[in-house]
């Protein structure tokens, strides 16, 4: 029988994430403990706030240019050129968040029966978006350790396969690939003239070594940042891309008819946002992931997560369904592992929250398991 509301086949393709599903419950929940949700307990430094007041006082209300006004992105030039040494030419699209420069990216470059390397455990968006643009989504096991083997990389590569996307430090674990292993998937992509997407959102997250970006290491990177978790800009949507001049042309083209342009206002506290001194949240940080592998090291499997704000433990048992379940039950709000894998072994906890809420959901989680 024909569906009468025609919804497209490509949505089929695709479900509700497991992270919405339970961010829809703890919106339902009387004072959950929530370590479920990638977002900052910090709020936005007062600056970027009141940049983004004078924007909108001063009429600053209108679209933008389509790749973003252009003071930001001269800022956005600056810092890559101090960081890698780049010349002023390249090209720099502002987007509505990563997520949004990851839409544009799999519309503009992915086509049906594309192959796309990911790495297992994923950021929930990566596989969906493949699949919507046609593609096949290529999954490469980092269990249990999730360090990257780069020769599963090479394994996993096809005539078929259009590019990889890597994302250091990494939602849900929290590794963090060193330069040396950047440096061995460079030469393996340079040797397939493979695209690489670099997600590195959480760049500012590292904790125990300095962060290494796949760009130092490779020209075909396309790289990918934000202000959403290092500012606590979750919710003003606001990030960008640069990479090979084609590609940005014709992402920046596809923005025209979607995005059209990210917030204008959010543009210009953008800009303020680069020069806050953002270390003492990181270090605030750090010492909740330290908590963190305290408190559960003895009672679960757990890798030490280097960089962003998640832990990835092993469930007892290895269901992490049920157990999770068992935790939502005496309200602690965590992921099974499913929703970023094949495997539905272990659970993301986001340790993005107070130290009191925090300690008492890791105690709780403790109790479970005992």
């Amino acid at each position: 029988m024909r569906d009468i509301y025609q919804i497209a086949d490509r949505m089929g393709l695709i479900d509700a994430s497991g992270i919405r599903k339970v961010f829809d419950l703890a919106a339902k929940m009387t004072d959950p403990i929530n370590l479920s949700i990638g977002q900052p307990d910090f709020d936005v430094p007062n600056p970027v706030k009141a940049r983004a007041i004078e924007a909108i006082q001063s009429g600053f209300n209108k679209y933008t240019q389509t790749q973003g006004m252009a003071e930001l992105r001269d800022a956005l030039a600056r810092q890559c050129t101090q960081e890698f040494g780049w010349s002023g030419d390249r090209d720099y699209l502002v987007t509505s968040g990563v997520s949004g420069a990851l839409v544009l990216a799999m519309l503009t470059l992915v086509n049906p029966g594309d192959e796309v390397v990911i790495l297992d455990p994923y950021f929930v968006m990566y596989s969906h978006l493949i699949r919507l643009a046609g593609g096949i989504p290529i999954a490469v096991d980092t269990y249990d350790d999730f360090q990257v083997n780069p020769q599963r990389i090479a394994d996993a590569i096809t005539d078929k396969t259009r590019m990889l996307i890597v994302n250091s430090p990494a939602n849900p674990t929290g590794a963090i690939m060193p330069a040396s292993v950047l440096s061995d998937i460079a030469d393996i992509a340079a040797k397939r003239d493979l695209l690489v997407v670099s997600d590195e959102i959480y760049l500012d997250f590292c904790y125990d070594e300095p962060f290494a970006s796949m760009a130092s290491y490779y020209g075909n990177t396309l790289l990918m940042r934000g202000f959403s978790k290092s500012h606590a800009m979750t919710g003003w949507r606001i990030g960008w891309v640069t990479g090979p001049k084609p590609i940005l042309e014709k992402m920046t083209m596809l923005q025209q008819y979607s995005f059209v342009c990210a917030p204008s206002i959010v543009q210009a506290a953008a800009i303020e946002a680069l020069s806050c001194d953002m270390s003492a949240q990181v270090a605030a940080y750090k010492k909740k992931r330290d908590m963190v592998c305290e408190t559960l090291g003895k009672a679960f499997d757990l890798s030490r997560p280097g960089g962003a704000f998640y832990a990835f433990p092993a469930a007892p048992g290895g269901d992490a369904t049920s157990f999770v379940t068992e935790a939502i039950s005496r309200g602690v709000l965590i992921i099974p592992g499913n929703v970023f894998s094949a495997r539905d072994t272990h659970f993301r906890i986001s340790y993005a929250t107070t130290d009191e809420k925090l300690k008492e959901g890791l105690d709780i989680l403790v109790d479970i398991a005992s």
